[in-house]
């Protein structure tokens, strides 16, 4: 007799190992799950749409689905199961030590390239962790840009001097495939607009592939008409425009709906056959194989002490300005009206806007995974925790960075093209006075404030000693300006429209 699947809203895959012998399947759309905070529209939206084409899929290969709609919690949906239920290892830490405790049988998932197992033998004994020899070892492994020798193709591992330019006047991409809404897709609308949750984010139509077909469309046209330019363009910042050159197959990749080696694969394709510059199936390859494999990796070594991190002992509540709230700054407040409005932002306005903001804010860091986790179409706990609390945050303590990815106002000027500075109040090259940068005037308080803490790192002793430089005077006027900015997230600023 077969066994019951229990298939996961993040683990979409045609071949899910649970459904191996199968007699049925299980989906759960948990309220509690989703209720566990703010949550927004788009991102709720898309899970509940590929889990109920999914089950129409499954279907069609004649399975019997059960689908629980607006379960109170997994344990309510799971409790009338009886027999043996199995399910892919779960993609976040706390649902495999629920499912297991429950008595699901939790088998290997093929969703990634590398297992944590794989990851963590890797990682045994090495000083440092970072993720380029990862991402050597992978391209080797994989046989992707490397010649029969191993030996990088173009006699490069990466192309960074040809890549990740600013912007330049007038930048535009083409428009990416955009999906067309059904049935499936109204029913969710609808649910959700009965459900107690609490969704924040505008309702747009769905932007993102919830389909195995709908995600082949999306990697075509996007091989096609935009990774010729990813390359260049990938850390430029175009104000009003997150989505510029990137692949926005972060959604599918996420959900399981297509292979991270088949993404890798169509990109070295098309740089085979001349469609595409070294530099830009490069630039993408080392996002798929090296940079997501990576997080997947290092989420699951150092499991069970991402939510406790915090090595700058940063403890300020997540402000207003992240749900919205006027801050007055033209660069965080148009990268966070982009997230209310298509629950994204690209990598860059990430880290270098989101993350950088809330690191010289001192903001604490598991409340900030939280709200990447919630707030993002391709959130996800493995995805947010490294991310977020690792490389934005530094909170691991440099378990995956060699020192803070901090930067002040000026870095924001150069990769927007000033395009953000132009429209703002405030000037990126001042620290202090009235028109000075919120930005630049946290950056350089955040280097004083852990000045005894970056003493030894020698990639830190440049801006340490320009703090050094500045007098009794200036630091305390860096401070109150940083005070001030501090208000301005909270929405505290008189002068913060409202």
């Amino acid at each position: 007799m077969g066994h019951t699947a229990l298939v996961l809203g993040d683990q979409l895959m045609a071949t899910n190992p649970a459904l191996d012998g199968a007699e049925r399947v299980v989906m759960v759309e948990s309220l509690a799950v989703l209720g566990r905070g703010p949550i927004h529209r788009a991102r709720a939206q898309i899970v509940l749409s590929a889990m109920r084409h999914y089950a129409e899929e499954l279907r069609g290969r004649g399975l019997e689905v059960v689908q629980h709609r607006g379960a109170a919690s997994f344990e309510t949906a799971l409790g009338g199961e009886s027999g043996e239920i199995v399910c892919a290892q779960p993609n976040r830490a706390p649902a495999s030590k629920a499912l297991a405790a429950r008595g699901v049988r939790l088998i290997a998932s093929n969703q990634f390239l590398t297992t944590p197992d794989q990851f963590a033998l890797w990682a045994d004994g090495r000083k440092s962790l970072t993720m380029e020899p990862f991402y050597r070892e992978q391209r080797r492994s994989f046989g992707l840009l490397v010649d029969g020798e191993g030996k990088p193709a173009g006699g490069r591992w990466n192309f960074d001097a040809e890549n990740r330019r600013p912007p330049k006047s007038g930048l535009e991409a083409p428009d990416a495939w955009r999906p067309s809404e059904d049935q499936i897709d109204e029913q969710v609308r609808a649910d959700l607009a009965g459900w107690e949750l609490d969704l924040w984010g505008e309702d747009e139509p769905r932007r993102f592939a919830v389909t195995a077909a709908e995600a082949q469309l999306a990697l075509a046209d996007f091989v096609e008409h935009r990774l010729p330019q990813f390359g260049a363009w990938q850390d430029a910042m175009v104000p009003g425009d997150p989505f510029l050159f990137h692949a926005l197959l972060s959604v599918p990749l996420n959900l399981g709906l297509i292979e991270p080696l088949e993404v890798a694969q169509a990109a070295q394709d098309a740089w085979q056959k001349g469609r595409v510059p070294i530099e830009a199936a490069e630039g993408f390859i080392r996002q798929v194989i090296g940079w997501r494999e990576y997080v997947w990796g290092m989420y699951w070594l150092r499991s069970g002490q991402w939510q406790g991190d915090n090595a700058l002992d940063a403890t300020a509540p997540l402000p207003a300005a992240y749900w919205g709230e006027p801050s007055g700054w033209a660069c965080l407040d148009g990268v966070v009206d982009g997230v209310r409005r298509h629950g994204y932002a690209n990598h860059i306005e990430r880290l270098m806007v989101l993350g950088n903001v809330a690191l010289l804010a001192g903001l604490e860091p598991w409340e900030v995974v939280g709200w990447f986790e919630r707030a993002f179409v391709d959130g996800a706990e493995w995805v947010m925790a490294p991310n977020a609390a690792g490389m934005a945050l530094y909170a691991d303590g440099g378990a995956m960075m060699t020192k803070p990815y901090a930067a002040g106002g000026n870095y924001i000027h150069k990769m927007s093209g000033g395009a953000w500075c132009a429209s703002c109040q405030y000037s990126p090259k001042k620290r202090t006075g009235e028109d000075a940068c919120p930005v630049s005037a946290l950056y350089w308080d955040f280097i004083g404030r852990n000045e005894d803490r970056f003493a030894g790192n020698h990639r830190m002793a440049m801006p340490v000693r320009g703090w050094q430089k500045f007098d009794a005077a200036e630091q305390q006027a860096i401070k109150s300006r940083a005070a001030l900015a501090r208000d301005e997230l909270a929405g505290l600023s008189p002068d913060a429209e409202r």
